[in-house]
């Protein structure tokens, strides 16, 4: 029953102006923080403890609202690739280029902001992208994931070692991969760096994979512009992460940190980015 529910509410989304589809999703963040006791009780401290640490305007609201829109962005991407595309403004594009043509592939980093989804099509229209994903626990919305994510010339991989070797030969043939840099990987297979000045468990994979063959690392935003108006995004070729595994992660961690200072309020400010998987080791103390 709810996966034709899910995939009736897709058809909804895509039907609409993307306008329609962010006030909808917008209306969502509202109900699902003012419904959800669980859900303030992560993005507000997260949210709050960043921007004041920064001495950014505290814009709880806005960021409330930009949560449940970045859930129908994603969905309207989906279901309306040509239309998104036409919406992007794409700044830095050369620098992609350039990455590419020196023949060991890009690592693509993209953290939860804003119309993220947007940046591996993109990047498909002028080379092929192998993107890690992490398999949905039901099967049934995983496959709704995986039919709405589906596109010519990208090809998604588990986050499993059969992903990752799939990986490591897109890079060989001097490809493209694609990392959501932000999740909490599985016990055993991260390390404990900052994160805004807290211990976060994080992922070596990146700096692992550039390493193998001096492959560029490009960290990609998709600000959202005003209602209906698309994205703006950016790229920024990270120095050589360093080949040590934590130090390694707290470079990624920071440059992550400078991609969400970019449009704080559009982050996914309600995934326990803190979180202690199973098998993991203890976080370190304060």
């Amino acid at each position: 029953m709810r996966k034709p529910l899910l995939k009736l509410s897709l058809n909804v989304i895509a039907a609409l102006p993307l306008t329609v589809a962010q006030v909808l999703g917008a209306c969502l963040g509202i109900l699902a923080y003012v419904g959800s006791k669980q859900y303030r009780g992560l993005f507000r401290p997260q949210y709050e403890a960043v921007v004041r640490s920064r001495n950014l305007p505290f814009k709880l609201w806005p960021a409330i609202r930009a949560s449940g829109m970045l859930f129908s962005d994603s969905l309207w991407i989906w279901r309306n690739p040509e239309k998104a595309l036409a919406l992007v403004e794409v700044q830095n594009w050369d620098l992609v280029e350039a990455a590419i043509s020196e023949g060991h592939g890009l690592v693509m980093l993209t953290p939860h902001l804003g119309g993220f989804e947007i940046i591996p099509r993109v990047l498909a229209q002028h080379f092929p992208a192998t993107i890690l994903y992490r398999p949905s626990r039901q099967a049934w919305l995983n496959e709704v994931v995986e039919e709405g994510r589906a596109y010519p010339n990208m090809h998604f991989v588990p986050t499993n070692l059969h992903g990752v070797r799939q990986m490591t030969r897109a890079l060989t043939r001097g490809e493209a991969i694609g990392i959501l840099p932000d999740q909490v990987p599985s016990g055993g297979e991260g390390v404990w760096v900052p994160f805004f000045g807290r211990p976060a468990y994080t992922t070596p994979l990146p700096a692992r994979l550039a390493n193998r063959n001096n492959t560029p690392v490009v960290m990609f935003t998709a600000k959202r512009k005003v209602l209906g108006q698309g994205w703006l995004m950016q790229a920024t070729r990270l120095s050589p992460l360093s080949e040590d595994a934590t130090l390694g992660a707290a470079e990624l961690n920071l440059a992550i940190e400078n991609a969400v200072l970019v449009a704080p309020e559009q982050f996914i400010w309600s995934y326990n980015r803190y979180k202690h998987p199973a098998g993991a080791e203890l976080p370190p103390k304060a």
